[in-house]
This record gives C-alpha cells, sequence and structure tokens, in this order.
C-alpha cells in the first residue's frame, strides 16, 4: 500500500480506466461484434456463429484474468506492479479495434474468422489491464477510504460509460459510421490511460509471494472442464433443432424453446458442480452450500447477460424501423436504463438485505427480471422496452447486492478471497452458456423465444436457494 494519503483528484484518476473499460465492453460485445458477425454470416445463422465466438472469448477472459492478477502482484517492475499492465492491456486494445475496423471490409466466413481471432485478442489485451486496474485501490487507499472509492469506481464503472455509449458511440455506429465509433472508443482508452500512468505507484523491491502454477494449472483444468461441458450443452441443441426441422413452426418453437431452457438449466448445475470439483479440490467440502450460491448466481446472470448479447437482434426481429446498423442506437439506450437502476438499487438493497435477509430479496429479484423479460418480450415500442429496461435493473441491482452479501456468509472466512474469486466462473460462464446454446435456439425458433427462455432462468435461479442450508447463512 502507498504511504501517500490519497487526495481529492486521486478519487478519479485511481477509477477513471473503469471508464474505458466499460466504453469497451458496451460497445465490441453488444454492439460491434454483432453486427459484424451478421454481415459475415447472414441472418440465418448468426445466433449460432455469435455463440461460438462468445463462448471462446469468455474462456480466455476468465483464465487470463487470473493469470495477470497473479503475475501484476508480483511484478517488480520500475513503474509499479499495475501500471505496466494496464499500458500494454491499452496498447493491445487499440490494435485491436483498429484491426476489427479494418476486418468490417471483409465477407464471408473468411471474415466471420478474423473477427473471432481478433475479439479474442482484444479480451486478451482488455482482460491484461482489468487485472492490474482490479489492485489500484487495495494497493494505494488507505482501508478506512476504500468504500468511498469503490463508490466513485461503481460511478464510473457502469452509468457514465453506459450514458456515453448510449448517446456518442452507439449513435454513430448505428448512423453507419463504425470508424466514428471505434475512434471515440481509442480515445476514451488513451485520455483514461494517460491519467492512469500518472498514479505513483511505487516498485516492489521483491515479489510479494514466491510463483506458484498449481493454483494456475487447476483454474486451467476447471475452465476446460467447464468448456466440454458447454459444448456437449451445444451439440445436443444443435441435434434437436436438426431433429425437428419437418415440424410445424408452433410445435417446433416449443420443443426447441424447451429442449433449450432444459440444457441450459443443466450445463449451469452440472458445469458448476463439475468444474468447481476440480477448483476445490479437497476443501470442496469446507462450503457444501457455495456450489450451490454460485448455481444460483450463474442461472441468474445467463439470463441478465445475453439479454443485452441478443437484444440488437431481438429489436431487428421484432421492428421493422431497426434494421441493421440502425438497431444499435436503440439497443444502446435500453442497456444504459439497465445500468442506471442497477446503480440506483444497489445500495438500497444491502441495506434491505441486512433487515429483510438475503434470500427474500433474491427471490425478488429473480421475480422481477422475470416480469421484466416478460414484459421485453410483449413491449409494443421502445418506450415500454425501457420501462422493462428499468425493471430489470432494478431487479439485477436487487441481485447483485444480496447475492454477493449472501457469499460472503457461506464461504470460509479464512479462504474468503480464494472462494469468491471462483465466483468469475459465473461472471464468463454466463455469456457463453446463454450464448452457444441460445444462438441455435434463436437461429431455429427466433429470438422472442430465446428471451422467454432466459426469463423462465431467473425463476430456476430462485430455485438453487434451496440448495443453501440455513445453518451457513444467517439470511
Amino acid at each position: 500500500m502507498s504511504s501517500i494519503q490519497p487526495r481529492w483528484y486521486d478519487y478519479i484518476r485511481y477509477n477513471l480506466y473503469w471508464f474505458a473499460l466499460t466504453t469497451r465492453g458496451q460497445t465490441i460485445s453488444p454492439i460491434i461484434v454483432p453486427l459484424l458477425v451478421q454481415q459475415f454470416v447472414g441472418e440465418t445463422a448468426k445466433g449460432t456463429y455469435l455463440g461460438t465466438i462468445r463462448l471462446w472469448a469468455l474462456m480466455v477472459a476468465l483464465l487470463i484474468q487470473a493469470l495477470m492478477g497473479m503475475l501484476s502482484d508480483r511484478s517488480t517492475h520500475p513503474w509499479g506492479r499495475r501500471r505496466p499492465f494496464i499500458l500494454l492491456g491499452t496498447i493491445g486494445e487499440i490494435l485491436a479495434f483498429t484491426l476489427i475496423g479494418l476486418a468490417a471490409g471483409l465477407q464471408g466466413l473468411e471474415g466471420f474468422w478474423v473477427l473471432f481471432g481478433l475479439y479474442i485478442f482484444s479480451m486478451f489485451s482488455s482482460n491484461v489491464a482489468h487485472a492490474a486496474t482490479q489492485g489500484l485501490i487495495p494497493d494505494l487507499v488507505p482501508e478506512p477510504l476504500r468504500g468511498r472509492f469503490s463508490g466513485v469506481k461503481a460511478f464510473l464503472e457502469l452509468p457514465l460509460p453506459l450514458i456515453f455509449v448510449s448517446f456518442v458511440v452507439a449513435r454513430w455506429i448505428g448512423a453507419g459510421h463504425l470508424w466514428a465509433g471505434i475512434g471515440a472508443v481509442i480515445g476514451v482508452f488513451l485520455v483514461c490511460a494517460a491519467v492512469t500512468m500518472t498514479i505513483p505507484e511505487q516498485r516492489l523491491a521483491v515479489p510479494s509471494f514466491a510463483l506458484d502454477w498449481q493454483p494456475i494449472l487447476r483454474l486451467a483444468m476447471m475452465t476446460g472442464m467447464f468448456t466440454v461441458i458447454i459444448l456437449a450443452g451445444g451439440a445436443v441443441i444443435r441435434w434437436g433443432v436438426h431433429f425437428t426441422a419437418l415440424l410445424g413452426a408452433d410445435t417446433r418453437r416449443w420443443l426447441v424453446g424447451a429442449l433449450g431452457l432444459v440444457i441450459m438449466a443443466v450445463v449451469v448445475v452440472v458445469g458448476v458442480l463439475g468444474s468447481l470439483r476440480i477448483g476445490l479440490g479437497r476443501d470442496w467440502n469446507l462450503a457444501p452450500s457455495f456450489p450451490w450460491w454460485v448455481v444460483n448466481r450463474l442461472a441468474y446472470l445467463v439470463g441478465s447477460t445475453n439479454l443485452a448479447t441478443f437484444l440488437l437482434y431481438f429489436l431487428q426481429e421484432r421492428f421493422a424501423e431497426f434494421q441493421g446498423e440502425r438497431a444499435a442506437a436503440p439497443a444502446a439506450s435500453i442497456v444504459m436504463v439497465v445500468g442506471i437502476f442497477i446503480l440506483l438499487t444497489t445500495l438500497p438493497s444491502g441495506w434491505l438485505s441486512d433487515r429483510l435477509g438475503k434470500r427474500p430479496i433474491l427471490v425478488l429479484a429473480g421475480s422481477l427480471a422475470a416480469l421484466g423479460t416478460l414484459l421485453v418480450v410483449w413491449a409494443p415500442n421502445l418506450t415500454l422496452l425501457r420501462v422493462s429496461g428499468a425493471i430489470l435493473g432494478a431487479a439485477t441491482g436487487l441481485f447483485y447486492a444480496a447475492n454477493w452479501a449472501l457469499g460472503t456468509e457461506i464461504v470460509p472466512s479464512d479462504q474468503a478471497g480464494r472462494f469468491l474469486g471462483l465466483s468469475n466462473l459465473a461472471g464468463a460462464g454466463a455469456g457463453a452458456i446463454g450464448a452457444y446454446i441460445g444462438g441455435p435456439v434463436a437461429d431455429a425458433v427466433g429470438y422472442t423465444a430465446l428471451m422467454l427462455t432466459f426469463g423462465i432462468l431467473f425463476l430456476f435461479s430462485i430455485l438453487a436457494l434451496a440448495r443453501i442450508r440455513p445453518s451457513q447463512s444467517a439470511a
């Protein structure tokens, strides 16, 4: 930790890079990649190909963030532990976005596979920087001030970049100016990285701990197991899509939608239990409720993450006026509303969780999210879609605070960092499961059916709470 007492502007410069990371994430994943995938592979297979690219990118993110966090912890670079990694990640992201802009001129599967490689590279670069940025507050801020710094972090990480993407980046891309949108993101990275480089990090004289590759090897094995289970689920849904091809449209819609829901639920449960068996090893029995807490978290995030991932395609399907790039701006505006309501409800959720218990708040969050999804499917215009987004955002704010509070109570106090760190299985796995399995569902029976599937998964997340033993939680 730095011996220098933070000054008022440190609240901004220690946290400003989160603005760049979220701007990047809200531009590339829900806007640029879906539009380019659609351009390269066409309408009939865009969901399947988007699912493929998301699966492998997110598995890379899961591994790289953990690895780079460990390496930056030990760094003895003259610039400090975190800034060299942030600079390297920034350079990588600028290169990745530039090459993605050039790749937009390609066509067909050649364009898709070039995009695939560049998106993987972007995920690698962003997680090099992300892992290091997470260490700035613990390294440099005295413990009594960390709550205030974290509050500024939340502000720079959520509403501000979402508003910027909605009103600037998405509007330019939606108007057909892809390079203007890419240029805006690159400019954000340059400014935020330049400010971050002024942080007064001190050189670490010697590594703070010995390099131990065993945890990374175990994480790699866990990620491999999780990936295999998701791939198996994807193979089953592809078989189901093919098997039902000759059925009537309504019958097929119900069968494929139900099969997709069952496969996602099974992959969530089996993936978490199987992967954590490897990740925890002998310590599995230290917190028997922990895997079911991750199941609750993953099931909810599969719904919330992929509603945003496929929102652009859903708008194109439902509204004639939002075809092609014209769906980018309204999709971003809905995501912005979701983000604002997440921020507005996160703090009250913590207070309510303490007073009413975590489980009731999680039940409320899952129920509200299911209701919000139903309204998304029903909404006849953009105004009501934004109202639906507000409900989903409020539900997700309630969920984030209550779920994390519950998790801190059920893990062993002397290994909380290790156990909670494994919860990134849910963060990365949510996008992979929903996109890889959900993409073929949408290609076969439409994005409305897929959205309903995600809505039911919110309710499924509530069922997982029954397996969390009351004796392990005060909730």
